[in-house]
């Protein structure tokens, strides 16, 4: 179906008419975009357990029962965790919640062992806030997921002969700083 031609009384001067059968020109668009910023926690351990973080590490070694999700292992808030995302609600004025909690977010991926991510969603750590002109909806705590190596030249899943997950970045403690959409363009 094709759009009528705009009227000539509500074209803009630079416009010119759209040729015979094309559609209109006459769209305006404006990008309207929010951030949602994780940032890495330097803590020593992982979010819900107490296995060191390190990098370069051979594979898998820096794993336990807590952060492959094995049946029976119960996860245990990282405390300096908690700290460092409060500090950082602290620094974009963000109000501090008085309770938050954690949730399952549960969806497959190869490199999530468990099943589900560790999240925070009803009852972020802290909400409000601003960084300058731009609003601050929410920071709240989660883990990272672990990391795929995909095996071949090109060192991508594309062509790779082979994939392989390294679980030692699984549960990386991370702050997700989520902003509202107050970044435009023009």
């Amino acid at each position: 179906m094709q759009r009528p031609p705009v009227s000539e009384s509500l074209r803009t001067p630079t416009q010119a008419p759209a040729p015979a059968g094309a559609p209109s020109q006459d769209l305006d668009f404006e990008a309207v975009i929010g951030l949602e910023i994780h940032v890495q926690l330097q803590t020593r351990t992982k979010m819900f357990c107490g296995c060191e973080l390190s990098f370069g590490e051979p594979p898998n070694t820096r794993t336990c029962p807590v952060c492959l999700g094995l049946p029976g292992s119960l996860p245990v808030a990282n405390a300096q965790a908690v700290h460092l995302g409060l500090v950082i609600g602290l620094a974009l004025g963000c109000e501090l919640a008085p309770r938050s909690i954690f949730h399952r977010k549960n969806y497959f991926y190869p490199d999530l062992p468990k099943g589900y991510q560790i999240s925070q969603y009803d009852e972020p750590l802290c909400r409000g806030g601003h960084l300058g002109d731009v609003r601050i909806h929410r920071v709240h705590l989660e883990e990272d997921a672990a990391k795929l190596i995909h095996v071949g030249s090109s060192g991508r899943i594309h062509g790779s002969d082979a994939s392989i997950v390294d679980f030692n970045r699984g549960g990386t403690p991370l702050a997700e700083i989520v902003t509202e959409p107050d970044l435009r363009s023009g």
